[in-house]
């Protein structure tokens, strides 16, 4: 276009600073921009707008370095010119309508902008996909979905990214179950690939409102021997439910994930309510014969359940004499100078402490488990004090003092084998066995203590943890063999001291079980444990010739004794111990021993990944129940249980 007779608009009339890099020149009725330095010619009518201009900008080769910067100041200086119109008074009530609307807020970007290129030409924006960054920040970091109708969000959204176009309440919560949707079939093809069983722990929440939730939590090691796990379901749980409806929904919930086949375990809290909902489900699945043993090892209730059942009995008998030590400390904490006095009365009485008092949380018990430690060293303290401050009447007596000191040693054991059993992210069945016997054995000295009290107060504790260990203790024990540093040896130095002339049988009734599993791995799942690697299958052998052979399996396990094959077990229990004091990963070392035991290996990736505790460390010492976020607890039983769900599994995939 020959613009030699063309005029020059006038430059104040045009608001966007790119204009300062081009001139508008007119000829007739077609406007014409003009780049200042290279000349280029660009449309330069109003109704083009001027995002192709900003592009030329960025592309232009003869454009020095430094208009750059200027550029950017010159937005950005327009920017908040721009902002200032949004500073809207946000303590008028009778306005929140109006600051609501995001129509008051100018942005330098127009409406056509959506569909250019942004970022510096380096990329494209894309609506859908930063929805979903959206919806997976508010799962991932339990944000409240209706921060997306906040105002102040909105604001800074729009001026980090004038593209996006904001949503509403409902749009983000459809695109959080959307991606729940997404994830959900990403768990179900992980849970149709799994090499071994599922073992699940169901545990119940609380929301606000009176509201109960069901959690349902799979545990399992997958093909590269790494112990996994995952939320599979947060159902609403009536009030009003009947244990039968309970189990009703547990069903359900596996049915719905084509799990009952493939279930090993269920954990449970320690309660008599769960004995009916355990029964009803085991009925059924033995039915189908899916469960190994007729169900033998399919119930297990909570350690850490236990723990702290046997915790509150404790600290109920010691209930008197806590509360004195608490009136105690927050009397001597109660003034500066009374803090004084007693720091004067602990060095007089040579009190060698490095600890303060404390009091404790009511929330946690493991924190008065500290308070008492912390008092019984000042205990000559309280004592000198109550004789000089007339004032001061709470100190405990030389009796209280005493019981205090044996119930606080109770508590330290369970404090210790809490951290014990809690210290690893993802503790494996083995390690239970060891420090569960060291309680029994504990309970039985108890027992016999002197003072009635106390003799009182254990055989209460036993009487829980018996319970516990009648249910339970063969499958603590089948775990404890599978760990190739302890084998049988571990059953047969306790099972004396806890049992005295009856130990033999019991160790015979463990090793029974433990062949018993064995044995139903070996004739139940040939395929199975030929995946594991059995060294003589035949490579590229078709689905019907792996059929054909099936009874050709089952007569090799029939014949295996009588020809004097040794089993997988007999192979593993004839072997030296691994060495204790070598560092020592048991996933690990049944990972590179699956081609020696194929069949043994098959048993340990279900047994070891039975979780025999609900709990980790964030919750083992809490004497209330988990309780759901309020700002989601209010949000429709589908939606809620989409969020939980998803963001333990995008949780997980960030782990992993």
């Amino acid at each position: 276009m020959d613009l030699s007779d063309a005029v020059i608009v006038n430059s104040s009339r045009l608001k966007s600073v790119v204009w300062n890099d081009f001139d508008r020149v007119k000829k007739g009725d077609t406007c014409v921009a003009v780049c200042r330095h290279c000349k280029k010619k660009l449309s330069g009518s109003s109704t083009s707008g001027t995002s192709h201009l900003r592009n030329h900008l960025i592309r232009c080769q003869r454009r020095s370095n430094h208009g750059i910067p200027q550029y950017i100041a010159a937005r950005e200086k327009k920017k908040e010119r721009t902002l200032a119109l949004a500073n809207l008074n946000l303590d008028q009530e009778q306005r929140k309508d109006e600051m609501l609307s995001l129509a008051n807020v100018r942005f330098e970007q127009e409406q056509h902008l959506k569909d250019e290129l942004v970022n510096g030409g380096t990329g494209s924006f894309d609506q859908r996909r930063s929805q979903f960054d959206l919806a997976r920040m508010i799962i991932l970091h339990g944000y409240p979905l209706a921060m997306v109708e906040h105002f102040g969000f909105r604001v800074f959204v729009k001026n980090m990214q004038p593209l996006f176009e904001l949503v509403t309440f409902s749009k983000a919560e459809a695109d959080c179950i959307e991606i729940y949707m997404k994830e959900k079939q990403k768990v179900n093809e992980v849970l149709d690939k799994l090499p071994g069983k599922i073992s699940l722990t169901a545990e119940l929440w609380a929301a606000y409102g009176d509201v109960e939730y069901l959690c349902l939590t799979a545990h399992y090691i997958d093909e590269s021997w790494l112990l996994k796990k995952m939320v599979l379901n947060f159902s609403l749980i009536d009030p009003s439910h009947t244990e039968d409806m309970r189990s009703d929904v547990i069903m359900t919930c596996l049915m719905d994930w084509d799990i009952d086949r493939k279930l090993f375990s269920m954990t449970f809290d320690s309660c008599s309510t769960n004995d009916n909902i355990v029964f009803r489900i085991r009925d059924r699945l033995s039915q189908n014969r899916f469960l190994y043993c007729n169900g033998q090892f399919f119930d297990v209730r909570c350690v850490a359940n236990v723990i702290n059942l046997m915790v509150q009995d404790a600290l109920e008998a010691l209930s008197d004499v806590t509360h004195k030590i608490r009136e105690s400390i927050q009397h001597f904490k109660s003034t500066q100078a009374m803090q004084a006095k007693f720091n004067e009365v602990a060095e007089e009485v040579k009190v060698q402490s490095q600890k303060s008092l404390c009091l404790d949380n009511s929330l946690r018990w493991n924190s008065t488990y500290i308070m008492l430690e912390v008092a019984l060293e000042y205990r000559e303290a309280f004592s000198l004090l109550q004789e000089n401050d007339p004032v001061y009447t709470m100190c405990p007596s030389d009796t209280e003092w005493e019981r205090v000191s044996v119930v606080t040693s109770f508590l330290k054991l369970f404090v210790e084998v809490t951290n014990v059993l809690t210290k690893c992210k993802s503790p494996t069945a083995n390690i239970y066995f060891p420090e569960l016997c060291d309680i029994h054995l504990q309970l039985i000295e108890w027992c016999q203590n002197s003072d009635q009290c106390i003799s009182s107060l254990a055989s209460k504790m036993r009487n829980k943890f018996e319970e516990y260990w009648e249910r339970c203790s063969s499958g603590l024990a089948v775990a404890a063999i599978l760990d190739p540093r302890f084998k049988m040896k571990l059953v047969e130095y306790y099972y004396p001291q806890i049992y005295g002339s009856s130990a033999s049988e019991r160790v015979d009734d463990v090793f029974h079980c433990v062949k018993e599993l064995y044995n139903e791995h070996s004739i139940c799942s040939p395929l199975a444990s030929h995946d594991q690697g059995l060294s003589w299958q035949v490579d590229g052998s078709s689905p019907a010739s792996r059929d054909r052979l099936m009874g050709f399996d089952k007569y090799l396990h029939e014949t295996a004794h009588s020809e004097g094959m040794k089993s997988d077990l007999d192979k593993y229990l004839e072997e030296p111990l691994f060495p204790r004091n070598v560092d020592f990963n048991i996933l690990n070392w049944w990972k590179v021993h699956t081609p020696r035991y194929p069949i043994l290996s098959m048993m340990a990736r279900n047994v070891l990944a039975v979780p025999m505790s609900k709990f980790t460390s964030e919750f083992a010492f809490n004497t209330g129940g988990r309780v759901l976020r309020r700002n989601w607890s209010s949000l429709s039983p589908h939606t809620v249980q989409a969020l939980v769900c998803s963001q333990d599994w995008i949780r997980n995939e960030l782990e992993s």
